[in-house]
């Protein structure tokens, strides 16, 4: 999954199809085992789905703005605007159920 920044944050989520961005950080436990449920949802959406990851280390401001108090705090977004979210360290089951 591409790492995104604040340069290219609002290109990718003003996206016609459905984008999901995985708020992370590096040190976090979860987060490390979350990542590769992500890669497989990533390939089994391939065409349907864009996915992305974001540090919030490195992009404090993006937290803030999205309201990432949390991490793993996975935010999907349809034409640029937030509809669902999934935060913690979620089964693949239950983020399948999410994105659709």
């Amino acid at each position: 999954m591409q790492l995104l920044d604040s340069a290219s944050f609002n290109e990718a989520i003003n996206n016609p199809l459905p984008v999901v961005i995985d708020f992370y950080a590096d040190w976090c436990g979860p987060c490390k085992r979350l990542s590769p449920i992500l890669e497989e949802l990533a390939v089994d959406n391939e065409g349907k789905a864009l996915f992305y990851k974001v540090n919030t280390d490195d992009e404090p401001e993006l937290a803030m703005q999205y309201e990432v108090s949390g991490i793993p705090n996975v935010v999907c977004f349809k034409n640029g605007e937030v509809y669902k979210r999934a935060i913690g360290l979620v089964p693949k089951d239950k983020l399948a159920e999410i994105l659709v």
